[in-house]
């Protein structure tokens, strides 16, 4: 759309004085962004010898709730960081991999038996 050469139309004075300035409102600094923070929810691709994997890291802040870990057994408490894993390369789809993802410990994810690197 072409700009118009029209004069920008001016507010009320009782909306700047209610500090609704559109101007006032960009004119404040960008907040600086945690990187980790933000790459925490994107799955990362890892390749080992039992497949190709899709692993998600879950801090402490958003586990919520109770899961089992299938390398140990035992119970992930709410509260505590931990991994989220599907198989990537599945027979079955992508769909049905994404509903068949389980919740990891870390370390069991790093141990567990066809962890090793594809060569």
């Amino acid at each position: 759309m072409p700009r118009s050469n029209q004069p920008r139309r001016r507010l009320p004075a009782s909306a700047t004085a209610a500090g609704r300035n559109a101007r006032r409102k960009w004119a404040a600094p960008a907040p600086d962004i945690d990187l980790d923070r933000a790459r925490v929810g994107l799955p990362e691709r890892q390749s080992a010898a039992d497949g190709e994997w899709s692993v998600r890291r879950i801090t402490a802040r958003n586990a919520a709730k109770d899961y089992r870990c299938p390398g140990c057994g035992q119970i992930i408490p709410p509260g505590t960081e931990h991994l989220v894993v599907w198989q990537e390369d599945s027979l079955l789809g992508r769909q049905t991999a994404v509903e068949d993802r389980r919740h990891w410990h870390t370390r069991c994810w790093q141990i567990r038996p066809g962890a090793g690197r594809r060569r």
